[in-house]
């Protein structure tokens, strides 16, 4: 690069192939040589670097300004001394000087150096310079075709994120896998892939575009296998009414490589959502499968109504009741005894998908547990002393489960229940309630502990067989 013209040729070059403004390139140059010159010779000195298209070099000149009194020595010299190296200047003009540090003009800097070396004080720095400066540009130039090419990825991919990508499996980097997209290249890092997919070099992938990082060092572009967007977005691939917009995807759960739900809602009432997105025996749910590798993929229908919604999500299981809590945005289940682990799922699979499509927390019981909870509820409110069964019943109704429930309460929650009335009569049945609430704890501490004791002798009676 220090021969003739050849850095402008490199520039010129440089600018066609990779599409970079040449004035940038050569901005980024004159100020990579002014920064390295600033360190060979002095930080101290006023210095100016421009490239010159005749040359086809980075011109290097030092300024001296003349100044009375001199207050910055690297920077200016007295009229006295300029006059005395024969430069007739006047207080506040400039004295241009050129440092010359390619081998070419080593005649011209040695003299130069006769005469003005001891005002410019150089110091024959500009023999060593001469191969940093040829350095310097050539790593400006290589930088700077780095981040254009990072930033041209940017610029192209920036409005793909959220989409579906495709691409060739290259290389493997510990654990993340390296994609060519047809020139850029993507990772698809571990936390990004599903544990049940593995690929080879050479295989041919469809992902979606996590994220642009533009500050990344590798590739810039994060592509994901496990996000629930790829299954979204297949979907709108496959179903013309999604892309459409008849029909619309209004939520989805995902557990990667293993089931997934997608909630679906039509905007025309003629149109089946769940029937639009299964397809003509189940051709399209079934494209998406088996991109996806297997996995299971429940198609629901979305409900404006909470409930319904839930009760859709947990299907296939079918549900008796459900109780809201819509304080504490929960919902309790009931569901027949034979259906239970149908609705709960393999390790609990199906109610916690449910409960991500939904934004519900769920809880699922059995008819027969439901039961058992309700009789207990009884028994403990109707074992207040003073409590007659109709304002048992009452208390139940208005969701007291427990008479340590009921010795928490106040009096004017209580006073409003039917058949206690004020707030006299609810002290009473909140001091009943805590002799009822210790006597059925000391109830429960012993059979705990009979229990214990039963437990314990049988254990004993086995090794004294043994």
């Amino acid at each position: 690069m220090s021969d003739g013209t050849s850095l402008g040729l490199v520039l010129d070059q440089v600018s066609k192939d990779k599409n970079i403004d040449r004035k940038v390139l050569v901005e980024a140059l004159e100020q990579a040589i002014l920064t390295a010159a600033k360190r060979a010779f002095g930080e101290d000195r006023e210095m100016e670097a421009t490239f010159n298209e005749a040359t086809g070099r980075v011109d290097l000149s030092q300024i001296i300004v003349v100044a009375d009194p001199v207050t910055q020595p690297a920077k200016e010299i007295s009229p006295e001394e300029a006059a005395r190296f024969n430069l007739q200047a006047d207080v506040g003009d400039e004295l241009l000087f050129q440092i010359f540090y390619d081998e070419k003009d080593q005649a011209k800097a040695e003299e130069q150096d006769a005469k003005y070396g001891a005002l410019l004080k150089l110091n024959r720095a500009w023999k060593t310079f001469g191969r940093f400066a040829a350095q310097t540009a050539k790593q400006v130039i290589l930088q700077r075709v780095r981040e254009a090419e990072r930033e041209n990825v940017f610029n192209q991919y920036r409005d793909k994120k959220g989409e579906l990508i495709s691409g060739i499996v290259r290389r493997f980097e510990r654990g993340n896998i390296v994609v060519d997209l047809g020139g850029p290249e993507a990772v698809l890092p571990v936390r990004e892939q599903v544990q049940r997919e593995s690929y080879r070099a050479g295989d041919r992938i469809v992902a979606y575009v996590v994220d642009i990082d533009k500050s990344a060092r590798g590739p810039q572009i994060i592509i994901s296998r496990a996000h629930r967007g790829l299954l979204e977005k297949l979907f709108e691939m496959e179903v013309p009414e999604i892309y459409d917009k008849i029909v619309r995807v209004e939520a989805s759960a995902r557990e990667a490589g293993a089931r997934s739900k997608i909630a679906v809602h039509s905007r025309d009432r003629d149109v089946d959502p769940v029937g639009a997105c299964v397809g003509m025996k189940g051709s399209r749910v079934q494209a998406v499968v088996q991109e996806l590798r297997g996995e299971k993929i429940d198609i629901v229908p979305w409900d404006a109504a909470p409930a319904r919604f839930v009760c859709n999500a947990i299907a296939p299981a079918e549900v008796s009741r459900v109780l809201i809590d819509a304080a504490n945005h929960t919902m309790q289940l009931i569901v027949p005894d034979d259906k239970l682990s149908l609705a709960i799922g393999k390790k609990g699979q199906n109610v916690r998908l449910a409960s991500q499509l939904t934004g519900w927390r769920i809880d699922i019981h059995s008819e027969s547990k439901v039961r058992e909870m309700e009789e207990r509820a009884h028994a403990s409110l109707a074992a207040i002393p003073g409590v007659s069964p109709e304002v048992a019943e009452a208390l139940f109704r208005a969701d007291w489960r427990s008479a340590a429930e009921v010795a928490r309460s106040t009096q004017a929650e209580l006073a409003a229940v039917p058949g206690i009335g004020t707030p006299e009569a609810a002290l009473k049945v909140i001091e009943a309630a805590a002799q009822a609430a210790e006597t059925e704890k000391e109830r429960a501490r012993a059979e705990r502990e009979a229990g214990e004791a039963r437990a314990a002798a049988e254990a004993a009676a086995v090794e004294e067989q043994a």
